[in-house]
């Protein structure tokens, strides 16, 4: 057996390096798990108008937890705004699709990609101030 003698420089690089990469490892994660909240109404109401052709929003209300908007625009139409991923992704849906549950207002898109909506601690008063005076809520 060959005795191999580490001094104390290479025993510090090792475990700094050990450090380091647990630590990366452990940032990467806390990014990955990290929700993007959509924070304000303004924030999902320019991503209705950006999305939508002739999409003109009178009001919009977001999720109390942000992973769901709605967008209601001048003329009736209604718009489901979702994180995926980095981006905001919007829908125009119909009334009819926008119901209240117990967490609070789900819209069910139709969509595979952008699926239901939930607009938690959302509640019908809200959306019926959204909504224009011609539209049955």
């Amino acid at each position: 057996m060959i005795p191999i003698a580490l001094g104390p420089a290479v025993i510090g690089a090792a475990v700094a390096a050990l450090v380091a990469s647990v630590g990366g490892i452990g940032w990467a994660a806390v990014q990955k798990r990290r929700v993007i909240r959509i924070e304000t109404a303004e924030e999902a109401a320019e991503a209705a108008q950006a999305q939508l052709p002739g999409f003109a929003v009178s009001g919009a209300v977001v999720g109390a937890d942000g992973r769901g908007a709605l967008a209601v625009a001048d003329d009736g139409r209604v718009a489901a705004v979702k994180r995926v991923g980095k981006r905001i992704a919007v829908r125009e849906v119909t009334w009819r699709t926008v119901r209240a549950t117990q967490e609070g207002i789900l819209v069910e898109t139709g969509d595979r990609t952008l699926g239901a909506v939930m607009l938690s601690r959302v509640d019908v008063l809200d959306i019926r101030r959204l909504a224009p005076r011609n539209i049955g809520v």
